[in-house]
Order: structure tokens, then C-alpha cells, then sequence
């Protein structure tokens, strides 16, 4: 039986750590079936859904502090299962550009929150607008929905509530 754990990692930023990392999943029997990675300022974090046999799983448990040793990272692991709402839901795009401003995602995570719409994906990003240099927020969600969700309805109250915040949006299907 394959059992799934999620890895979480945060260290400052060097070439080979994806590498390093994902040696020491391969050395320990275990897939890496899904991973999200970044730089946030000067710090790497990743975040990986790995499978294996629950003995392997457990090995790489009882290693996670000579791992952030061996890394220079702090690791946090958790046992997980499948996803249980991933079938049932229809994945909808939102896209969101603004003069950067505290309180966006605040806000739009509220709007689906209210509506028991689920968040599955989040980016977001700060840029210079061309020209001028001004501060802008870039925002990519992926959202899931039910198929009982009125999505004219839902679309309609979205551009409302972005209109009142003067965001630039858009909610499409994937």
C-alpha cells in the first residue's frame, strides 16, 4: 500500500538544493508526485507530495534531523491522503492586476471563503509597471468549484467586488 507524505522545506537560497533534496527522496524508495517551489527573498521553499511503502516513508521520518543538518534547511513532514473534493470540483481560473496595496489577497480569499469556494492554487507576484515604476500586484488563483455553483452569478459578484476594490480581474474555466 503506497502511502503519501508532504514535505515542506525553507532554507536560504544556493544552487543544488532541488538536487540535494530530492537525492536524498530517491535514496529512500520514495516518487515525488507533485512539488511547488520558489525563491521568497533570500529563502528557497518547496513543497513536495511524495509516495512510498509506509516503511520508507518512516525511514525518511526518522532522518529529518540529519537532513536539515545535511541541508542547511528546516524540513516539516506530514502524512497525507489523496484529496478528497478533487473529483467532484471543475478547476475555474481567477487573474487578478492592481497597484500593489495591503489587503488584496485578504480580500479576494474572503470573497471565495464566504462563497465555500475552495483555493488550490495561489501565486502572487509585485512588479514595476512599465513607465512609470509603480508598485503593481500580480495574482494567479486556481479555484474549485462545484457543479452546483451558478457560475454566472458567481462571475457577475466577482467583477462587482473587484470593481469596488479598482482590481483588474478576470474568472475563467481551465
Amino acid at each position: 500500500m503506497t502511502t503519501k507524505l508532504v514535505i515542506s522545506a525553507l532554507g536560504e537560497d544556493r544552487p543544488g538544493i532541488v538536487d540535494e533534496l530530492t537525492n536524498i527522496i530517491y535514496n529512500n524508495n520514495l516518487n515525488v508526485e507533485d512539488s511547488r517551489m520558489t525563491v521568497l527573498g533570500g529563502e528557497f521553499a518547496i513543497l513536495l507530495l511524495v509516495s512510498g511503502d509506509a516503511a520508507a516513508i518512516e525511514k525518511l521520518n526518522s532522518q529529518v534531523d540529519d537532513i536539515e543538518q545535511t541541508l542547511k534547511m528546516r524540513l516539516l513532514l506530514k502524512a497525507t491522503s489523496d484529496a478528497i473534493d478533487k473529483d467532484h470540483t471543475i478547476p475555474y481560473s481567477v487573474e487578478v492586476a492592481a497597484l500593489d496595496h495591503p489587503g488584496i489577497v485578504h480580500n479576494l480569499s474572503g470573497f471565495f471563503s464566504s462563497r465555500n469556494i475552495n483555493i488550490i492554487d495561489l501565486q502572487t507576484d509585485r512588479y514595476a509597471a512599465p513607465h512609470t515604476g509603480s508598485p503593481m500586484f500580480a495574482l494567479h488563483m486556481t479555484i474549485g468549484l462545484t457543479a452546483q455553483t451558478n457560475i454566472a452569478q458567481l462571475h457577475d459578484a466577482f467583477m462587482d467586488f473587484c470593481d469596488e476594490l479598482n482590481l483588474d480581474a478576470e474568472l475563467t474555466s481551465l
